[in-house]
């Protein structure tokens, strides 16, 4: 059991004590440890396995560069900078099984980044004076990103902190023991979804397409979901995208805080990926269901799902907005990209006679992407609901003739 080595990332000019204790927690339970100092001005006690010069080195930069500046902001984005190359670097390099990092407001500002530079499927855990806190948008948290709070720990070690330091130290030990990496002898479909309430589509595609000899992961659209899902884009890990759930889009142009980034329906087609998209739940914003209304969305339709989840449902200006939007990033798409469009509507509660059905929104909808659908993109329009079966087989259809011409390979 001593074959995993953790990487220990934190100030070691101020947390020294903090820091060696995780590591010796760590090996005490058999594991082997790398550390990498992210100081500016001070040094730790004993040296480091990568050292607050290489850290900065890595970024271009030095330390002398991030002192000079005279901003411990500016300083400290230079260490992230490094500290992110560095770890993915050594990553690739097979050094390290997983990653705990510790700190502040600072640190924890440079772990969000180290932690997303880094696949999923690496272990990964904050240890943080702010974990959980609305000061973390959202966007900035890796999708496989553990945080523990840093309970009493803002200055020594004491029982308190042991206590949070202890678990996360035996947390991401254990994980990197656990974690099975990604299966690589099938090809991977990306399929983003909500629950079967909502969009049925997976019932019926999942099957099919393992049958045809791929494997399919299905991700819930609410934010993580598709952060997750987008990371595995950028890798490359998809032979297809099948993006029938594009919601989160709408939620982030309408500045809801259950976004999954700005990038939302890039990635994929950055990286050559061919995609299937279906604009699933376009026509709602979802938003914090245990928070207060905001006054824009207070003559808006809205359909409690949860006590955690309420979804307001846009007018037709703002489904034209959404269609745009979608079009807008399925324009920088260099890979092959197919749009689904269900002339009967994109969700279940829409259907004629269901609480929130608007003809007249969707036909906007429908017309906007006709208007605006980038010549890189097929259009392709489809007479039913995206919960009919006629939907799941055009999909199946469009899937197997790329892989007739060649554009999606099977293993």
């Amino acid at each position: 059991m001593s074959d995993k080595t953790i990487l220990i990332v934190g100030t070691y000019d101020t947390k020294d004590d903090e820091l060696s204790y995780l590591s010796q927690v760590i090996c005490n339970q058999g594991g082997k440890v790398l550390s990498m100092d992210v100081s500016v001005l001070g040094d730790p006690v004993n040296p480091t396995d990568y050292s607050k010069h290489d850290v900065a080195r890595e970024a271009s930069s030095s330390i002398d560069e991030a002192i000079a500046s005279e901003d411990e902001n500016h300083a400290m984005q230079i260490m992230a900078r490094g500290a992110s190359l560095l770890a993915a670097r050594l990553h690739q390099e097979q050094k390290f099984d997983g990653v705990i990092l510790l700190g502040g407001t600072m640190g924890t500002d440079l772990a969000l980044d180290v932690c997303s530079a880094l696949p999923i499927g690496v272990p990964k855990y904050i240890v943080s004076t702010v974990s959980f806190s609305p000061l973390i948008p959202p966007e900035r948290i890796a999708a496989d990103t553990q945080m523990i709070l840093w309970a009493g720990g803002l200055y020594g070690l004491n029982s308190v902190c042991k206590a949070s330091l202890s678990q996360a130290a035996g947390a991401v030990l254990g994980a990197a023991r656990s974690v099975e990496p990604l299966d690589r002898s099938k090809p991977l479909i990306g399929m983003t979804s909500f629950g079967k309430t909502v969009l049925t589509y997976m019932v019926s595609l999942k099957p099919a397409l393992e049958a045809r000899g791929f494997e399919v992961a299905v991700f819930h659209a609410t934010g993580m979901g598709g952060r997750a899902f987008e990371s595995l884009a950028k890798q490359g890990a998809f032979a297809c995208a099948f993006d029938f759930a594009t919601q989160e889009l709408g939620n982030h142009i309408n500045g809801s805080a259950i976004s999954a980034g700005a990038d939302r329906l890039t990635n994929a087609g950055a990286a050559g990926i061919p995609q299937l998209v279906a604009p699933g739940c376009y026509d709602l914003v979802d938003l914090v269901g245990w928070q207060s209304m905001p006054e824009k969305w207070k003559d808006h339709p809205q359909h409690a799902h949860n006590r955690l989840l309420t979804s307001v449902v846009l007018n037709a200006d703002e489904r034209r907005a959404v269609a745009k939007a979608h079009c807008e990033q399925l324009s920088k798409a260099i890979g092959p990209v197919k749009f689904l469009l269900p002339l009967g509507g994109c969700h279940e509660w829409d259907r004629p006679g269901a609480d929130l059905h608007d003809g007249d929104g969707l036909a906007a909808f429908i017309h906007a992407m006709r208007d605006h659908c980038p010549a890189n993109v097929e259009l392709v329009e489809i007479n039913a609901h995206i919960n009919d079966p006629e939907f799941a087989d055009v999909a199946l259809k469009c899937f197997d003739q790329w892989i007739a011409d060649g554009v999606i390979s099977e293993l």
